[in-house]
């Protein structure tokens, strides 16, 4: 029992990172700088205890080129005299995330005795998949709803999602970009492990997928994506890889069984509950738009056509002209003459106008520099690195989120305790 309890206790801590959110009663304090406080503790304990907290060189290579992004950012915003530190700090945002990343892993090898990249992931999946149960079940229930909101704090976080659904810390693209991701490591590890695990595993597998994909899309659209990618990525696998074909195979029985349940579910809910009515129109707005009107249209896709504005200054492409976030939101002098007076969602352009080509392409490599680390760390699972890079360089077509933090979770997994991890399990198995 105490194991459990300490599971769940795990799972929620791991959330407070991976969706973080500020209480009400404590506004301007997120629950990731309240992981970060704690895995500087951690980190502390472990440097008196053992002398050994993970400190590499490869944390320090990053944190390099996160300091080159910082003064980048810097050299923009003074250049143009702007009020816009959002990058030029990055390097604090950095330490921040490796901190919370820190503490999350370090408790979850105190709970199991052991942390793997694997485990992480486990812990990923099981955060999504409750966050979206939390998020259908506040849409079907006002009072759930209005006790969640009771300890959110307004301003910063329900005030942005106007009547959409939406979980605790988990909204709009930014948790549709980090369910994508979860969405990958499920079909990474479906592929790489499926016939080795029990028909539990298989079976939550797939249902896991499901309730991430279909909520996910209801909460932010960009979960479609690693639908896409995960669906993709097994079709290529079944052609392409006979190794991991088998894996494929024993899965598809029961995910096809599984995809069945859930369509019948949605369309029974979808005829007889308003509010999933709603919720599934606006999740699969594109298909809906294919079948009724011939043609794929998505509201969000048709805003974010606009907001391609390109710099017509030569200055700007090289250094950005300062502003990252809304210009008139925090520079009330400002007088948009690039935007047009609009902000832009579209992740590229809003680094380029922020801080040049120069900086968006330092962030890009401090992005491929953080899943390099990690693929030579974990060689064996490189394939995961590389998707989750893949993916945040696509999502950037369309918002300017970035997928650092699961990076931050991997990098403070040691090679050894990957290893053991991974040997224990062969044990098992054999």
């Amino acid at each position: 029992m105490l194991k459990v309890l300490a599971i769940i206790f795990t799972v929620v801590v791991t959330s407070f990172y991976f969706f973080p959110f500020e209480f009400a009663f404590l506004p301007g304090v997120n629950t990731k700088m309240i992981m970060a406080a704690c895995g500087l503790v951690i980190l502390g304990i472990n440097l008196a205890r053992e002398r050994n907290a993970l400190i590499n060189k490869d944390w320090f290579q990053l944190s390099i080129w996160g300091i080159v992004v910082s003064v980048i950012g810097l050299i923009s915003i003074t250049y143009n005299d702007t009020p816009d530190y959002t990058y030029a700090t990055y390097i604090i945002s950095m330490w921040v995330w490796l901190g919370g990343a820190y503490t999350v892993t370090r408790l979850i090898k105190w709970v199991h005795g052991q942390v793997s990249i694997q485990l992480v992931c486990y812990y990923l999946i099981a955060v999504c998949v409750t966050q979206c149960i939390i998020a259908f079940a506040m849409g079907q229930f006002p009072y759930l709803k209005q006790f969640v909101d009771s300890f959110l704090a307004s301003e910063g976080f329900m005030g942005k999602v106007k009547g959409r659904l939406y979980g605790i810390g988990a909204s709009l693209d930014v948790a549709g970009m980090r369910f994508a991701a979860v969405l990958l490591m499920i079909a990474y590890f479906v592929v790489n492990s499926c016939k080795k695990q029990s028909v539990y595993w298989v079976i939550g597998s797939g249902i896991a997928f499901w309730i991430i994909s279909v909520i996910g899309c209801m909460i932010g659209r960009t979960t479609s994506i690693g639908i896409i990618a995960a669906l993709s990525y097994w079709i290529m696998v079944n052609i392409f890889s006979k190794g991991n074909k088998e894996n494929i195979k024993s899965f598809m029985p029961y995910f096809l069984s599984i995809s069945a349940f859930f369509l019948l579910a949605v369309v029974y809910l979808y005829h007889t509950n308003i509010e999933v009515y709603n919720n599934i129109r606006f999740g699969f707005e594109g298909f809906f738009s294919l079948w009724e009107k011939g043609r794929w249209e998505v509201s969000s896709n048709e805003i974010l056509k606009d907001m391609y504005i390109f710099p017509s200054e030569l200055k700007t492409w090289i250094i950005g002209d300062g502003y990252f976030d809304k210009p008139d939101k925090i520079d009330p002098t400002y007088i948009a003459h690039y935007w047009g007076g609009e902000h832009t969602d579209v992740g590229y352009l809003r680094f380029i106008f922020y801080f040049g080509l120069i900086g968006m392409l330092a962030f890009a490599f401090y992005m491929c520099k953080a899943a390099w680390i990690c693929k030579n760390h974990f060689p064996n699972q490189w394939l995961l690195f590389v998707a989750v890079l893949f993916l945040n360089y696509i999502v950037w077509f369309k918002v300017s989120s970035d997928l650092f933090l699961v990076f931050a979770l991997f990098l403070c997994v040691s090679q050894e305790e990957n290893e053991a991890y991974m040997k224990r399990i062969s044990l098992k198995e054999s």
